[in-house]
């Protein structure tokens, strides 16, 4: 593969982002369909897909939430709630306990963010997407709510439709249980009008630094505004730092916090057998619980946090009512699946790899992952990121485990680094071979042509990527298939 070289303060007003081409009008007759009610969403103020240098932070108006759940009759306050944030492992946390609950015979709703192909997937009872009858009827509802709301509280975003409308849905099918995942940072995010039966955080890092903070410490203190009077909350181990934030944090909230290998007895340890192969086990024990060696379902070591984490949400769901006997958790926890979370998929002829890390600790754990579960004789990367990430530090961790490099970028995010610059930034300090690729189609197509039979093809760096590759890629399986028959 031959190195490729590149050719060539104050508030500002609010931008929308994602556009549809044709404007879609919210009327008292509905949306009339699905992509109707799509194209009058994405006509929102929709945070997602700005360059936060473009974003006015009076968006965040957690009072805007609030009056939008009352306008709807507060559906949050039939459902019990866990609210999870964090940096990284907030999706490995919400499967899982997910999964448990379901094993046990709960009906479960799920709320995560963002989707990787159908906009669907954000919202999930059961593993079974929202219909898209149910779709455009809850949001058109919350809509002509959000119509009603006071001219000073503003426009309801993207983010905040979506949370509503899943809440109302979540609370008209009756679920059991909620599992919430905060979208970003946790004090002012939409998701945090609830109040929950549990809150859990997850591994801090660096990460939407001009929302956040720029130091651990800011970041932490943002993650834990979740917090809640009288609400037990959960952590793993953390910098002690980080730790102390928590702490006080969840004093001035009025809780009690709880953090794995402290408070709560934890350990973990990594080993191989014949049936798993590599992977982690932990041992869990509370008052209530006491979970020995049980083994990880998701591959990495940094999931065994995630496991414990989960195992100690659930503990205190049992402690608060719910039926949730060992063996059916066990199964819940060996069934877990997360999309895009090192998801091996097959390309035209090599394995493609599919991960959303989009930091650099995320990257990094990703290919320490890799290096214990996946066997391969030669790494090839696809690589791309949002332009306002921390774009160096990620490259940085590009260029310990690529062997070759594409660099590439998902053509539905207009936050997208440009390619041609990343390529620029990775020459100028790494001896290593690269090439850029306008579209994920072409990166692909240089990646599957460079591979050997026992080489691997990873596609990460965004969350957008992985998703377009997903499509891509299931879409080249469908098409083989039907020439089979």
């Amino acid at each position: 593969m031959a190195t490729s070289r590149s050719s060539g303060s104050g508030k500002r007003p609010v931008r929308r982002a994602g556009r549809s081409s044709s404007s879609a009008k919210l009327t008292k007759a509905g949306f009339g369909n699905y992509q109707t009610a799509l194209r009058w969403l994405y006509d929102r103020t929709n945070v997602e897909r700005l360059r936060p240098s473009r974003v006015d932070q009076s968006v965040f108006k957690l009072d805007r939430m609030r009056k939008l759940l009352e306008a709807i009759g507060n559906p949050e306050k039939d459902l019990r709630i866990v609210h999870v944030a964090g940096t990284n492992g907030k999706g490995s946390v919400v499967a899982m306990t997910a999964s448990c609950l379901r094993s046990s015979g709960y009906a479960v709703g799920v709320y995560t963010s963002p989707h990787l192909v159908d906009i669907r997937e954000r919202v999930q009872i059961n593993d079974q997407m929202i219909s898209h009858a149910s779709f455009s009827e809850h949001l058109h509802r919350v809509g002509m709510a959000s119509q009603n709301l006071s001219s000073d509280l503003g426009e309801a975003t993207f983010f905040e439709l979506m949370t509503a409308m899943a809440l109302l849905y979540f609370a008209e099918e009756a679920v059991d249980a909620v599992i919430l995942e905060t979208g970003l940072g946790g004090r002012l995010d939409a998701t945090n009008a609830v109040t929950p039966d549990v809150t859990a955080i997850t591994k801090i890092d660096f990460d939407h630094r001009l929302f956040l903070g720029d130091t651990l410490e800011e970041i932490a203190a943002e993650k834990a505004g979740i917090f809640k009077p009288g609400v037990p909350a959960l952590t793993i181990a953390q910098t002690p730092e980080v730790i102390e934030v928590f702490r006080k944090k969840a004093e001035e909230a009025g809780c009690t916090l709880e953090v794995l290998g402290q408070e709560i007895e934890f350990s973990s340890r990594f080993e191989a057998n014949q049936q798993l192969g590599p992977h982690m086990r932990i041992g869990l024990t509370t008052d209530r619980s006491n979970f020995e060696h049980v083994p990880v379902p998701l591959p990495g070591e940094h999931q065994a946090q995630n496991c414990g984490l989960a195992l100690a949400i659930l503990d205190k769901l049992g402690a608060g009512g719910f039926d949730l006997p060992e063996m059916r958790v066990l199964e819940g926890l060996e069934s877990t699946v997360v999309p895009a979370r090192m998801e091996i998929v097959r390309g035209e002829r090599h394995r493609v790899l599919l991960d959303g890390a989009h930091n650099p600790s995320a990257l990094s754990a990703l290919v320490k992952a890799i290096g214990a579960h996946v066997p391969y004789d030669s790494l090839i990367m696809i690589f791309g990121c949002a332009a306002d990430k921390d774009v160096d530090a990620l490259l940085e961790q590009v260029s310990l485990s690529g062997d070759k490099v594409v660099f590439t970028k998902a053509k539905g995010n207009p936050r997208a680094a440009d390619p041609h610059d990343l390529a620029r930034r990775f020459e100028s300090k790494y001896p290593k071979m690269y090439q850029i690729a306008d579209t994920l189609e072409e990166a692909l197509v240089i990646a599957e042509q460079a591979a050997g039979r026992d080489d691997l093809v990873v596609v990460t760096g965004s969350f957008y990527l992985v998703g377009e590759a997903k499509k891509y890629l299931r879409q080249q399986a469908d098409r083989a298939a039907a020439a089979a028959k």
